[in-house]
């Protein structure tokens, strides 16, 4: 399915928009999804990418690692007060939320759980609406609970641009039929194409001239 307006059929009003970041939440079937939203990215696109992905507390950490391997962009684990740079990709550690703070720096809370995860879409979303405003883009793709759905729903009422995976694409449903029934979304998109319209919404902005995966070393 191509990247088609939910509401009544007409383009959104983004033409004017300068987009600061990407928000992702992301669970039954994050892994594969990931790979190949981010493996079709270019190492040279400019804005930064913050993830959630529902993972058990216990688990290894190492999908930012495998993740970065396998695709262009500069991948990482987030830490605390992690400064936010173009062109990288902030995954939320195991049993951590991650929140973006207004100074452009990444913090880590284990407060409890929200919408009965930690970390959760929701946490995210909603903290980076609250710095980013309009410059937003939250993208919710496969799972198989809500959680993400009042988080894109900030992000629509705070200006930004709400994308969900088709759920007829989706490996688990809910997550995107759950967005979709929360707020107006602006894109409904299989995953294949999802790549090429993040594209297109960042060129809308200035991009900032960053090394090959963003590496300081």
């Amino acid at each position: 399915m191509d990247a088609n307006p939910r509401q009544d059929g007409t383009a959104p009003k983004t033409a004017a928009r300068s987009f600061e970041a990407v928000t992702i939440g992301v669970s039954t079937g994050g892994v594969h999804a990931l790979q190949k939203l981010l493996g079709q990215l270019p190492a040279t696109f400019p804005l930064p990418i913050l993830i959630v992905q529902h993972i058990s507390a216990d688990a290894d950490s190492g999908l930012a690692k495998l993740l970065d391997e396998r695709c262009p962009l500069r991948v990482k684990e987030a830490d605390e007060q992690d400064e936010i740079r173009p062109g990288t990709v902030y995954l939320a550690p195991p049993n951590y939320h991650l929140l973006v703070e207004r100074e452009g720096f990444l913090s880590l809370s284990a407060d409890p759980y929200v919408s009965f995860a930690r970390p959760s879409v929701d946490v995210l979303f909603e903290s980076a609406a609250a710095v980013f405003g309009r410059g937003l883009i939250g993208i919710v793709l496969t799972g198989a609970n809500f959680d993400g759905s009042q988080g894109l729903k900030t992000i629509k009422r705070k200006g930004g641009v709400a994308i969900v995976q088709d759920p007829a694409d989706a490996e688990a449903r809910q997550m995107p039929q759950a967005a979709i029934a929360a707020t107006g979304v602006d894109y409904v998109v299989a995953l294949d194409g999802m790549a090429a319209l993040l594209q297109k919404l960042a060129a809308r902005r200035n991009t900032i001239p960053h090394d090959e995966k963003g590496r300081d070393d």
